[in-house]
């Protein structure tokens, strides 16, 4: 399944390094429409689930990729919508939720899921002193913030055939040039092409 969405196979130069010991890997795995966005402005993904497997249980590395994560950084609209999915996608893989204000876990997910505030810098550093080397950062506003804080080192986005000519973008402004390195790109049966890159 896509889910929410955000390749790892080493660390390379690029990975950030705190307290000059512990490395922190930030990638970001998701999919969006042709035209760049990842949820209708009302934030449904109806036009996405259409394409979820393609018919043949196929995942487009999604479990492969999760396997390697840590935990999973994602802000509160994101994890509003994906708590609705049945079953919980993330397994046992702890979450936190970023916000300004607590927000409402279900106590199913109570021992997973742990709300957090502040800047993307603090919680990274909070992150990996508490042991997390992969962070799996999903959410279009949390995505735009931890790439403009240089937190975000791989970035495989899946390009869906579609044209929603609005709606919540991947990208938004940026404080710098950010260049990236295309590293993979494989193309489905179904349509859909999967690049990963690599920031530099």
């Amino acid at each position: 399944m896509f889910c929410c969405w955000s390749m790892i196979s080493c660390l390379p130069e690029a990975d950030r390094i705190w307290e000059g010991s512990v490395i922190v890997k930030g990638s970001v795995f998701i999919a969006a429409s042709l035209d760049g966005f990842i949820a209708r402005e009302n934030g449904d993904i109806d036009w996405l689930t259409r394409f979820e497997g393609g018919g043949t249980g196929e995942d487009y590395g999604f479990k492969a990729f999760l396997d390697t994560v840590d935990v999973l950084v994602m802000g509160r609209h994101t994890f509003e919508k994906v708590v609705m999915f049945h079953p919980w996608p993330y397994g046992i893989k702890p979450v936190v939720v970023l916000g300004t204000s607590s927000v409402q876990v279900p106590e199913t997910l109570s021992h997973v899921v742990t709300w957090k505030s502040g800047n993307p810098t603090d919680i990274v550093r909070e992150l990996s002193e508490q042991g997390a080397k992969h962070l799996y950062i999903d959410g279009g506003k949390t995505i735009q913030g931890f790439l403009n804080a240089g937190l975000i080192q791989r970035m495989t986005i899946t390009r869906i055939p579609v044209l929603l000519g609005r709606g919540i973008p991947l990208f938004g402004p940026t404080n710098r040039d950010v260049t990236l390195r295309c590293m993979d790109t494989r193309q489905y049966t179904n349509g859909l092409v999967q690049s990963t890159y690599e920031v530099i």
